[in-house]
């Protein structure tokens, strides 16, 4: 528990959240009725929560979703908390909402006891992995968890000035990360640069074809319906898009295993370093990459596909990578996209796209020319980072400084 954590000031207290707020959670209308996600209520799901004030969603609801699934309204200004696989992502409803069940809203029972701007900072501060049941499957709290938490709580005068120190500082941090994310998106737009002026220039001097003529486009396959993915490693990984990194590789921290049983089942939809990834359903359409040789024989979401080349000898598979990062390749990614309430782009409208295809040995200089200067992107990228994370942390020794009475 966080009260076995802190000496709190005098005057201070501890509080179970539940003594401070309601705790009510949202709900998801049956994905089996489309025309539930027609409306134009805002219903938020984890992926909303950007930013302290929330007033828009991806997804809409009808009047008939919310009557029918008897979802609860959060009116504006409510705190909300995230509380499933991401926790503890905190926001204010910008007008009156609806949410889905990974969502807690926090209305004040009290607001002379508790000020809702420092109930948004003191979760903060709470480790809320700690409180996870490790029965449950995946980062997850319930009700009662939320209920329980402990909430150092000193008299409302003292809170307000907590949260105007607060703002003032952590004000002048976060336009600090903005201006090195800022430098980083600049990073990204030249990278693309590049890329266009590169096969700019191809596409004046060497003829096209389509990726039909160059490759066979293979789709992954979904695990059986109701099974769940290991955790526990096997011999045989199964890639999802979630673990489908920016810039074109895997990351291997959170990925997911299937049985023996099962992968016999779907063995068939393996993919190895020769192949090139490309998912096709969603909101990342067009993300692509090449897996780490170690990953060889991998299963393959069905919400990718991988390009099998035709002729391995004369292409190469990271000059196709870059070709996806261009412009050239990404107009006709979208205009090929359907879009649905779910995008979805079909194996042969992605054959269709056509890309200069110059001699294998051209392909290389390419490859070897982007390569250099993506090193040195990542690299200026890499510092930005750093710069990021030591600003994180430093707001994370001021939170921890306010909630000892140290500020």
């Amino acid at each position: 528990m966080v009260s076995e954590l802190y000496d709190l000031p005098n005057g201070w207290e501890w509080k179970k959240l539940d003594n401070l707020t309601q705790v009510n959670i949202g709900k998801t209308p049956s994905r089996s009725k489309s025309k539930y996600f027609l409306g134009d209520k805002i219903w938020l799901s984890i992926r909303d929560l950007k930013g302290d004030y929330i007033s828009d969603s991806n997804e809409k609801l009808t009047n008939e979703a919310i009557k029918d699934s008897n979802i609860k309204i959060v009116p504006k200004g409510t705190l909300l908390m995230s509380f499933k696989l991401t926790l503890g992502r905190t926001a204010f409803a910008n007008c009156d909402l609806y949410t889905n069940e990974a969502i807690a809203s926090l209305p004040i029972k009290d607001e002379s006891i508790l000020d809702k701007y420092f109930l948004k900072y003191a979760i903060g501060v709470i480790d809320l992995e700690k409180e996870v049941d490790n029965a449950v499957k995946g980062k997850t709290l319930n009700k009662e968890k939320i209920r329980n938490l402990d909430i150092p709580l000193p008299p409302l005068e003292e809170q307000k000035r907590i949260v105007s120190k607060l703002d003032i500082l952590f004000e002048k941090i976060d336009k600090a990360i903005s201006l090195h994310q800022k430098n980083i998106d600049e990073v990204n737009v030249f990278m693309a640069s590049v890329s266009n002026e590169v096969f700019g220039e191809l596409e004046e001097k060497y003829e096209k074809q389509s990726i039909n003529q160059i490759a066979t486009i293979k789709g992954g396959k979904r695990v059986p319906k109701g099974y769940q993915l290991l955790e526990e490693e096997t011999p045989y990984p199964y890639l999802r898009v979630t673990d489908f990194k920016d810039y074109g590789t895997i990351c291997k921290n959170k990925m997911l295993y299937l049985s023996k049983e099962v992968y016999e089942q779907i063995k068939r939809y393996t993919i190895t370093d020769e192949d090139l990834y490309i998912t096709n359903v969603g909101n990342t359409i067009g993300k692509s990459g090449i897996i780490p040789s170690d990953l060889n024989g991998a299963n393959l979401t069905e919400n990718a596909v991988k390009l099998v080349y035709k002729d391995k000898k004369n292409t190469s598979n990271k000059f196709m990578y870059y070709f996806t990062k261009s412009s050239i390749f990404i107009v006709q990614l979208e205009s090929a996209t359907m879009q649905m309430a779910v995008p979805k782009l079909a194996i042969m409208r992605l054959g269709e796209i056509i890309l200069p295809f110059p001699p294998v040995s051209i392909q290389q200089k390419v490859v070897a020319y982007l390569d250099e200067i993506s090193q040195k992107m990542d690299k200026i990228k890499q510092i930005q980072k750093e710069k990021m994370q030591s600003l994180k942390a430093l707001k994370a020794s001021i939170l921890d400084k306010a909630f000892r009475g140290e500020l």
